[in-house]
């Protein structure tokens, strides 16, 4: 392999400056707490206003949160200081504001309201930019679909895209780990007074069916009647788990031509909304409802995210580069698109991503890297893959007469999440890069490695892998994950995916396998950027589980989220089979950059 050729930017460095013409526009701030913003239903909202004690008018920073404005006061002020007016508002339902929470169905109306409340601010000039991660992100991107006339820009960070697909299930399984814990933490605030402090998501994280699931079943406490629920969206998104009109109607993939408005993504390797985060700068380039929101897409790709900010991120020092200045960033952007600065958002090249491995910034043309070549690595064994004892291979030869690989899936005993994409308690489950040898030592672990590399070779782009497959179950989980074995043997994570198998074809419409028929799969791996070092080894490891990350399937082709089903809580094991033959060439596909 040609050994990559990497174009380096001193782009940490010019994120976190300011220049001479911002920093002197400084202005004294004056505030208001709790200003009442009426929807269109009567309800009334709350938000606090940080503004420039001045004349004269400025655009509007807003962000929509579920977490508490009260957070806000740092960046309001500092914003405000810089001429903007900063809106902190509690969504409805959360904190200071009426209503029922529920998520994301009213973020679209609820938003527009505020963007356009916010732009006749008698001290607004009219242009509204929002800013935030996560579910601060969600109400950017539902806002931005239901195109309120004043929503001049949008910074969505570590987000998703299909709320469906790549927030609460992935693959068809059932992010099990993200959903009960970040329920769990919303519900404390929700009713505190039932609540408590119990938000303890690793205590209840064996239970099944996943609808008694114990911190958010309060229903079962006769003080507090037969209708108490800390979180019906919970239990409405376990009775969904099909991509339906449930879900569609909140879909942003099925709206990226209502989006109108520039943005600026923020997204993470190790972030469990990467593929999301992707997908939204890809479509609204693609589909954006106007010309101003094609052009004006760009994309930021950081490390940690949800998993933790960089330069460390769980067992990995990713170096002095490695700075992450969102609050920074955030305002940059705003710099550049409503005071027409000239900084790095304004240099023409719409794309810049961190290069694991590397560990240097990089500016890029467009995402995916365009000169980015999809490499097949096809799987070989003598049928022992098992474990990293086992003698599984990876290389661009294409297979010839081979035996297969098998394993069991036993539900009771699934392969444990190590690292990963993970939200939202560290200090309970650790996330990010961390050593994966714990989990290949296990026999249900199918590991497949190449040579060590005699150069360093880059990988920046999709990663997937397609295969071939049997199983004895009418339904089973099939499992992927891309590792970087470094000289001294740390097995680095990079990036992951899951199929659960009656979704194969179609996330909406599912369907048992036949047991013993042989079937194509392909794992959505997401994507990462980072250069295999000279003597690394590139490393897959296939599994049927990753668990708590995703909830364990149990084989038995029943749906284990109604209470009712003494099926739900039947554990089957499954003996399932990874086909690489001539007939069958299952690969991990790789996007190498060889060269710019």
């Amino acid at each position: 392999m040609m050994k990559a050729v990497l174009r380096i930017i001193p782009f940490a460095l010019v994120l976190i400056c300011v220049s001479l013409a911002q920093a002197a526009e400084q202005y004294e701030v004056t505030y208001q707490r709790n200003v009442p913003v009426k929807m269109r239903d009567g309800i009334t909202l709350r938000a606090d206003i940080y503004r420039p004690k001045a004349e004269g008018k400025f655009p509007v920073l807003l962000q929509r949160t579920p977490y508490n404005k009260d957070s806000g006061v740092s960046f309001g002020y500092k914003a405000a200081a810089r001429g903007y007016v900063v809106i902190f508002e509690d969504v409805r339902g959360r904190y200071a504001s009426e209503g029922d929470w529920y998520t994301f169905k009213n973020e679209p109306n609820d938003g527009y309201d505020t963007v356009e409340w916010a732009a006749a601010l008698a001290y607004s000039d009219g242009r509204v930019g929002m800013f935030g991660g996560s579910y601060v992100g969600a109400t950017q991107m539902l806002a931005a679909i239901a195109h309120p006339p004043h929503l001049a820009g949008i910074c969505p960070v570590v987000t998703a895209s299909n709320y469906h697909e790549n927030w609460t299930y992935t693959g068809g399984a059932f992010a099990q780990w993200f959903n009960e814990d970040w329920t769990s933490g919303l519900a404390q605030n929700t009713y505190e007074r039932l609540v408590g402090h119990q938000n303890d998501p690793v205590g209840g994280l064996w239970k099944i069916p996943l609808t008694e699931y114990p911190i958010l079943n309060l229903e079962k406490r006769p003080d507090l009647g037969s209708n108490a629920s800390v979180a019906p969206y919970y239990l409405d998104w376990l009775a969904h788990p099909s991509y339906d009109d449930y879900w569609k109607s909140i879909s942003i993939e099925e709206h990226f031509s209502d989006i109108t408005v520039p943005a600026l993504h923020i997204a993470a390797w190790y972030d469990l909304f990467l593929g999301g985060s992707l997908k939204n700068y890809e479509g609204i380039r693609d589909h954006g409802g106007t010309e101003a929101a094609r052009k004006g897409q760009q994309l930021v790709v950081v490390i940690g995210g949800h998993s933790g900010p960089m330069p460390k991120v769980g067992d990995v020092d990713f170096g002095p580069n490695a700075k992450e200045p969102q609050d920074e960033w955030e305002l940059q952007w705003y710099d550049y698109l409503f005071k027409g600065v000239k900084n790095q958002f304004a240099s023409g090249k719409p794309v810049k991503i961190f290069v694991m491995g590397a560990n240097e910034w990089r500016e890029e043309s467009d995402w995916p890297v365009p000169e980015a070549k999809s490499t097949k690595y096809f799987l070989h064994s003598a049928g022992k893959a098992n474990s990293m004892r086992g003698n599984g291979t990876l290389s661009a030869a294409a297979p010839g007469k081979e035996t297969a690989d098998q394993f069991v899936y036993d539900p009771a005993n699934p392969v444990p999440t190590i690292g990963g994409p993970l939200c939202c308690e560290p200090q309970r489950w650790p996330a990010g890069p961390r050593d994966q040898r714990p989990a290949e030592a296990r026999d249900d672990v199918l590991v497949y490695s190449t040579p060590p590399m005699s150069e360093d070779v880059d990988v920046t782009g999709p990663v997937s892998l397609e295969f071939y497959a049997k199983s004895s179950a009418v339904d089973t989980d099939f499992t992927a994950k891309l590792v970087d074995v470094w000289p001294n043997g740390f097995a680095q994570n990079l990036t992951e995916g899951i199929v659960r198998a009656r979704y194969r074809d179609s996330r909406g419409k599912p369907e048992l396998l036949n047991p013993g028929q042989v079937y194509k799969f392909s794992i959505d791996m997401w994507a990462t950027s980072n250069v295999f070092k000279k003597g690394h080894v590139l490393r897959l490891e296939v599994s049927s589980s990753n668990f708590p990350r995703f909830d364990r399937n149990l084989n038995n082709g029943a749906l284990r989220y109604v209470k009712s089903s003494d099926a739900s809580s039947t554990f089957v094991s499954a003996t399932n089979v990874v086909l690489h033959d001539a007939e069958h060439p299952s690969a991990l596909v790789l996007p190498i950059v060889s060269g710019k």
